[in-house]
């Protein structure tokens, strides 16, 4: 599982919410939230980010050493 599949998981459970409540909320569908979770690479960066928006979070570059 990836950090962020960890974090949104984590924070989702904090809130007490279901991962249905959690997509309906956040406007994205459930098979997104499951697939988030479970650590998937290829999602859409506006839906997490829509997700983590109900958090006060939200996911953006990081610059990196290369190149």
């Amino acid at each position: 599982m990836t950090q962020l599949a960890e974090q949104i998981k984590l924070r989702r459970k904090i809130h007490g919410l279901t991962q249905a409540e959690l997509a309906t909320r956040a406007g994205v569908g459930l098979r997104f939230v499951r697939d988030l979770e479970q650590g998937k690479v290829s999602v859409r960066m506006d839906k997490v980010n829509q997700v983590l928006a109900l958090f006060g979070e939200e996911l953006g570059p990081v610059k990196t050493n290369a190149l």
